[in-house]
């Protein structure tokens, strides 16, 4: 997936604080809908990044989308710097991308693509045999790639068995790094975790202290440390928590992510993770160079060629070209952390 918006702010990331709150925590940080342009106009629920809570570890970027009928329509686009994290939670999504996978991803099934110096892909909704697009509805995350290695080489994996957990109260599936002793097999760059929880009633999480952690509720809602947490807003739960005690109601879901505080400064952009505005800008620059290269010369260049995308893919031809940058050069901003 992409972030599709017509003009997309630069988002300064600065590193993770040491004047930050030094344990646990509940901040609730809202939704804000966020209408895309494009050929999939639909409109997604993002939570991460805000302006005064940039990151949770080496998590940078967090949407929601549905459950509507909205066909997602996404033609091939670049990203750098990041990994991509799909999760769908209802109807199947076709990836294909430059390094040359072609795979369709399942609700309870897992895309990760590694961006690295560079790679280009597209989704689209799978429509089944009768036509009728069934309801749509999903996770799109991104992880930043630590500075060693954010220039790696683009790689792709998808994991249709993902390893569960089970403990007081609670089922989880662990989608990335490593949940209640249970580790994902997902390639990941830093110390991280990603769990789908399904709890019900009084539960007991345990937790890394050494990891700052938040909470989105998809289904239901729960109650920790007195405060109410319905779907919508995204829970910061701080670090040096050793275990997470909730009371939830009945078919309660959430996302768990965290991971050690990310200590170094980013700069995001549309769809690229970089450092630098003048990174950023030559990025843009090379993806929109692309645009009056012929197969063979795209295939070549730096985010590669989708296989099924080019001037005889019919219907799917074409690419989304990059928005323009703001005739401004940004200064940090850093974390804004509450009571």
């Amino acid at each position: 997936m992409t972030n599709l918006e017509v003009s997309p702010q630069q988002e300064v990331c600065p590193p993770a604080a040491a004047e930050g709150p030094s344990g646990p925590c509940l901040q609730l940080w809202p939704e804000r809908e966020v209408p895309l342009g494009g050929v999939r106009a639909m409109n997604v629920r993002r939570t991460l990044p805000q302006r005064g809570l940039p990151t949770i570890g080496a998590w940078c970027f967090l949407d929601s989308f549905g459950p509507d009928r909205t066909a997602m329509s996404v033609l091939p686009h670049p990203h750098i710097g990041l990994q991509t994290v799909t999760w769908p939670l209802a109807g199947n999504i076709r990836h294909r991308d430059s390094v040359g996978s072609d795979v369709v991803v399942r609700p309870g099934e897992l895309n990760i693509m590694t961006a690295g110096h560079g790679v280009s892909h597209s989704e689209f909704a799978v429509l089944p045999q009768d036509g009728v697009l069934p309801v749509q509805r999903g996770l799109q995350l991104w992880v930043a790639l630590p500075d060693a290695d954010r220039h790696c080489a683009p790689a792709f994996e998808q994991h249709r068995e993902l390893p569960r957990a089970t403990g007081a109260g609670f089922t989880a599936t662990v989608m990335v790094g490593t949940f209640d002793g249970v580790a994902s097999p997902a390639t990941m760059f830093s110390p991280i975790v990603g769990a789908d929880v399904s709890c019900d009633g009084d539960a007991v999480l345990p937790l890394d202290p050494e990891f700052e952690h938040g909470i989105l509720v998809l289904d239901g809602g729960l109650r920790l440390d007195g405060q109410e947490l319905p779907p919508g807003p995204l829970g910061y739960l701080g670090t040096g928590r050793k275990e997470l005690r909730l009371q939830a109601d009945p078919g309660t879901r959430f996302l768990l992510i965290g991971g050690e505080p990310f200590r170094e400064e980013l700069l995001m952009w549309w769809n690229f993770v970089g450092r630098t505005h003048d990174e950023v800008e030559q990025a843009r620059g090379d993806w929109e160079a692309q645009a009056g290269l012929s197969g063979a010369e795209a295939a070549a260049a730096r985010y590669g060629l989708v296989p099924g995308h080019g001037p005889d893919a019919g219907a799917e031809a074409g690419r989304i070209p990059a928005p323009p940058l703001p005739g401004v050069r940004l200064t940090p901003r850093k974390r804004t952390f509450r009571d």
